[in-house]
């Protein structure tokens, strides 16, 4: 499958864990293997403090599903390292996923419990999947809840993405996909931008002025260049002139300066008064250096007009995961009914049982519980809102949830997500999720 830009997904199928393939083969020994199963990808809490949580990476599992196949050279990998026994081999030579997926849309928030993605399928096929589900989920939710945090704490104020060089390279462009998710509105990193339609932006690096013989020849260099609505870097040496010398160079029509060190909401107000001073009035502040959702808070006072964050949005602002874990909740037994499972360890604990979820709302539309519905679609008033969309049916990836119409669906389903949320889920401050999650038993 390919997106509409002409990128290929690579190859996804060894994106897993030895011992999947390993409970494959003693499954399809057993004769287990071709139980209808349930699967449900989830989180047992939210990290340390935080409030809700933003669903994302659904889109980069779909596209990859089609992907998940294996080749010749795989095949042979798994027979010269002994992982698995020749039938298995013969299984996985044919393998092409055939079941069902559901799930909350991308953008969505979610809470402990929230049944995120649902796949339901033989258990073979379902089991392969699972490394590389929660390898998406768990590194996408994470970047998009922060995210979601950042963009909350800027307000109006937009929020740029460009930490692509503090991370592995496809989780760079990952990053950029579930960043602009939670509320980013755009990346410095070219191939989120060629795969999936994001607004990417970039000017140049302090090294761009230590290349030229004076900085007043870089900012000549770079107008020339890019056209006076750029934004110019002003603190590789004195701030001050380097202001000056961008004002004088490109007059009023100046776009933008960028700070990128020392204290940031001081440096802002003074250089708000210069330019002002200078009769540049409409010239943009954006400022950088490892900014987080505190940082961003802490400038919400100073005369700043964009954000630019690298470092904290990709590694999560401190939660580097969402903990999702991927559980069997249901399969069938010998006389082909389903029944529930659930593992019972009392620190792990899971509800067996296929979930279905809703949002409650009250009079005035704003969220009141996270009602999961356990074997059974819960009871629901005209304003709650269901939450679980299907996204394969048969095997067959559904239209609309891949490249960038999908991510921009995604963004504005975040949006409307969040208005419906309590006031409180916009503080920073530790605490509980915003809203419970109830359990409804099938009557």
């Amino acid at each position: 499958m390919s997106t509409e830009t002409g990128w290929v997904p690579p190859a996804t199928s060894l994106y897993t864990d030895h011992y999947e393939l390993t409970m494959l083969q003693a499954a399809l020994r057993s004769g287990a293997a071709h139980r209808r199963s349930v699967f449900e990808a989830f989180a047992r809490r939210l990290p340390d403090g935080r409030r809700y949580g933003v669903v994302a990476g659904t889109g980069r599992i779909l596209e990859g599903l089609r992907s998940f196949t294996f080749s010749e050279e795989q095949l042979e990998f798994l027979v010269r390292t002994n992982v698995v026994d020749a039938p298995t081999i013969d299984w996985l030579a044919d393998f092409r996923f055939t079941g069902e997926i559901y799930g909350y849309a991308e953008g969505e928030a979610y809470f402990p419990y929230s049944p995120i993605l649902t796949v339901e399928s033989s258990f073979a096929e379902a089991c392969i999947l699972e490394t590389y589900i929660l390898s998406i989920l768990n590194h996408d939710c994470a970047i998009a809840s922060a995210a979601s945090r950042m963009t909350t704490a800027a307000g109006s104020r937009p929020c740029i993405e460009m930490g692509s060089r503090r991370t592995q390279e496809e989780s760079a462009v990952a990053a950029a996909r579930a960043a602009v998710i939670g509320g980013f509105t755009s990346t410095s990193n070219l191939e989120a931008g060629y795969r999936y339609g994001i607004k990417t932006v970039g000017t140049a690096a302090h090294s761009f002025t230590l290349l030229h013989d004076s900085e007043r020849d870089a900012f000549t260099a770079q107008l020339a260049s890019l056209g006076h609505g750029t934004t110019l870097l002003v603190d590789t040496y004195d701030v001050e002139t380097a202001v000056r010398t961008a004002v004088e160079l490109a007059g009023p029509d100046l776009g933008g300066v960028r700070l990128d060190s020392g204290d940031l909401v001081t440096q802002a107000q003074w250089v708000r008064r210069l330019l002002d001073d200078l009769g540049n009035h409409n010239t943009h502040i954006t400022v950088t250096s490892d900014l987080d959702e505190y940082a961003i808070a802490a400038l919400a006072s100073a005369p700043v007009d964009s954000y630019g964050v690298g470092t904290e949005l990709v590694t999560g602002s401190g939660a580097p995961t969402a903990s999702m874990v991927y559980k069997l909740v249901s399969r069938e037994n010998d006389d082909g009914v389903q029944v529930s499972v659930a593992k019972a360890a009392k620190n792990k604990m899971s509800r067996g049982g296929r979930k279905y979820a809703l949002r409650r709302l009250d009079d005035h539309g704003v969220a009141t519980a996270e009602v999961v519905g356990i074997g059974h679609r819960p009871e629901r008033d005209s304003n709650d809102r269901p939450l679980l969309e299907q996204f394969v049916k048969n095997g067959e990836l559904l239209p609309g949830f891949t490249g960038a119409e999908a991510v921009q669906r995604a963004a504005e389903r975040h949006r409307l997500s969040l208005a419906e949320l309590p006031g409180t889920h916009r503080r920073l401050q530790r605490g509980e999720a915003v809203i419970p999650t109830e359990f409804e038993e099938q009557p």
